[in-house]
């Protein structure tokens, strides 16, 4: 028997809240192909889950070059098929004020939290369309709906995403093409400081509650869609 095992393209997957939803797909039998900058870090990543008996490949690419992402789009079509979910979970920030951060910080971040998901988003649409089913999981953040001090090109690169989300949901419903925004609030994840982690991380979500969540959404019935979800730690927001 035939059977077809979900293509998931996770990328942001070598630390995080990518990860953890890289080792979610993974347990259900999906072929998932991790992608980040860190050949290390991805090793270790697909590792970790082939050792608990998931199939986890590693695909690294850099995120802020086109011609690396569209290069690894071909890689894991040529050897998996047509990508079934792509999950937009790369993401770098500072936490400066927007007369404290540089352009090339702007730069940077933009170029990861924004440009990067949509080169990868476009580049797996097509195919999408065309078979009329698949999932696209932008990972975002609570900065992308709420004002942080201290976080301006995080902010603007989340809430481009968020609004671009939005949009294509729009375009592709009739394509039955799925577009979940994922709107987490604090994570404790290695994207804050060690000191803020010690600081606040009992009042953190988990990395894998959130993944989990993720997950959930995926099994949903196919005739609905989670437009968008909010998930905030039990204790409220860090300011």
């Amino acid at each position: 028997m035939d059977i077809h095992r979900p293509v998931v393209w996770v990328v942001g997957a070598s630390r995080g809240i990518g990860r953890e939803i890289a080792r979610q797909f993974a347990f259900i039998g999906c072929d998932v192909c991790l992608s980040a900058r860190s050949r290390k870090d991805l090793k270790a990543a697909v590792g970790e889950i082939a050792s608990l008996g998931g199939r986890a490949y590693s695909f690294p690419c850099d995120i802020t070059r086109q011609r690396s992402i569209l290069s690894t789009a071909r890689q894991i079509r040529k050897r998996f098929g047509d990508v079934d979910v792509l999950v937009n979970s790369a993401g770098i920030t500072v936490f400066k004020t927007f007369l404290n951060t540089t352009p090339d910080e702007f730069r940077d971040i933009l170029a990861t939290n924004l440009y990067g998901p949509i080169v990868c988003t476009k580049a797996v649409l097509p195919t999408m369309v065309k078979r009329r089913r698949g999932w696209i999981f932008n990972i975002l953040s609570n900065a992308a709906i709420k004002t942080f001090e201290g976080s301006a090109a995080y902010t603007a690169a989340k809430a481009g995403m968020h609004g671009l989300g939005r949009v294509l949901r729009e375009e592709l419903r009739a394509s039955n093409v799925k577009v979940i925004n994922v709107i987490p609030g604090a994570t404790d994840t290695e994207m804050w400081s060690p000191r803020d982690r010690g600081k606040h991380g009992h009042r953190m979500m988990k990395a894998k509650s959130v993944a989990e969540t993720v997950l959930s959404v995926f099994h949903m019935p196919d005739d609905i869609v989670v437009d968008e979800i909010v998930l905030r730690p039990m204790m409220g927001d860090i300011s």
